[in-house]
């Protein structure tokens, strides 16, 4: 069997999609399956094309036994409608010409978001004789129309359009979420789908395994502090500007500290904002390789997860649930629906607060670090949970058999 994945990001690049298709690409190949990959030239989080591959050093190359094939990709800094379309655009472009010219494959396997590769990815299944499949980690263009990202209704209308085009030429559609296959089941009843969750690598993040390291000193952080943790994109779609409103109405718990690790489209306006409100409880790092989390997850005390209060979110798990959870730290959450579900309700892993409302993370916030010994309990369920439902190793062999019978 040989697979090919069309992703606009993967490792080096640091982030969700990129460490979820390696990591199934990793697995897949144990069992013997042919996996290659055509990507960018990686450039994410900082639009830059990383020093390594500029100038189309390396256009292939072997990660972890991985066959990658690279192609170009146009990258700006600016936040600019017109920047992010072409930014889109020209891999979808560059990745049929490169990919047209590769052997033939059983099946292909898209990442959307960008929904727009799905043009690519159906010319490209077709030339190289592969069966399409379309998986989906977030419902774009709906959660973009929602959050009013694109308000442009001529671009929603030809992005809902090539969303039905690539799900009905699928030979197969896959969502991140139940939410998200409930949704297309609901919206296309025809149409083949399964359920290929994001998960943990188990082994790797063992937090009696992992060494302590200098993160508190590196963030100013005491040893008594009790540390919140938010690590990921500072981006629209997290409601970070309610985290700050919190932290100012917790100021006089001096020993509450949050910490926020990313890169994003809006971290220039939190630390306006952090500076506007005078918090000396938020301390702004930047991302890291994912080698580093473990270390970082050892030396904080909650993870903490919040979304905008949108219906489409309800059916979103984010990634770094999992890799917390896995190193026995609680959740702090604020995610309704499906995560709730799991990892409240039935894991008992942590605390919900109701999303975008600041008054509730703060009583959460203080309720938490008043309690250390649940915290440790919490912890330990947490890991539990995901080693049972969220083992990469699991979900891989699920879906290797599902390949097996398509």
């Amino acid at each position: 069997m040989k697979i090919l994945i069309l992703s606009q990001y993967y490792p080096p690049e640091i982030g969700a999609p990129q460490n979820r298709l390696h990591e199934l690409a990793v697995r897949l190949k144990k069992e013997g399956v042919e996996v290659e990959v055509l990507t960018a030239m990686p450039n994410y989080p900082k639009m830059e094309i990383f020093e390594k591959y500029k100038n189309g050093k390396i256009r292939e190359e072997e990660i972890e036994g991985i066959k990658v094939y690279r192609s170009k990709i146009f990258v700006s800094k600016s936040k600019s409608i017109l920047a992010r379309l072409l930014n889109y655009c020209s891999f979808v472009w560059t990745s049929y010409w490169r990919g047209r010219k590769l052997g033939n494959y059983d099946f292909l396997m898209v990442e959307s978001p960008p929904l727009f590769l799905g043009y690519s990815a159906m010319r490209l299944s077709k030339k190289l004789k592969a069966k399409l499949i379309f998986n989906v980690s977030d419902l774009w263009p709906e959660s973009a129309d929602k959050m009013g990202v694109v308000n442009n209704r001529r671009l929603l209308k030809m992005a809902y359009k090539l969303e039905a085009k690539c799900y009905k030429r699928a030979h197969l559609v896959t969502g991140q979420t139940m939410g998200i296959v409930d949704n297309i089941r609901s919206r296309f009843p025809t149409v083949n789908t399964f359920w290929l969750p994001n998960g943990v690598d188990v082994e790797f993040y063992q937090l009696e395994k992992t060494a302590t390291g200098d993160f508190r000193d590196r963030a100013g952080l005491k040893s008594n502090d009790v540390v919140f943790f938010y690590g990921g994109i500072l981006g629209h779609a997290q409601g970070l500007s309610t985290v700050l409103e919190a932290a100012k109405k917790v100021e006089s718990h001096d020993h509450i500290k949050i910490v926020l690790q990313g890169a994003g489209p809006e971290r220039e306006g939190l630390l306006a904002l952090k500076e506007k409100l005078g918090l000396k409880n938020v301390v702004f790092m930047s991302p890291v390789e994912k080698t580093q989390m473990p270390e970082i997850l050892k030396s904080v005390d909650v993870a903490l997860v919040p979304l905008r209060k949108l219906d489409i979110f309800r059916g979103a798990i984010p990634s770094k649930i999992f890799e917390a959870l896995a190193m026995e730290k609680p959740l702090l959450l604020g995610v309704d629906g499906e995560a709730r579900t799991h990892f409240i309700e039935k894991a008992e892993a942590g605390r919900f607060f109701e999303p975008e409302n600041a008054d509730d993370l703060a009583l959460k916030l203080i309720e938490m670090a008043s309690n250390p010994a649940e915290l440790n309990a919490m912890g330990e369920r947490a890991r539990t949970y995901v080693s049972e439902h969220f083992n990469r190793d699991n979900i891989a062999l699920k879906f290797y058999d599902v390949l097996r019978s398509n």
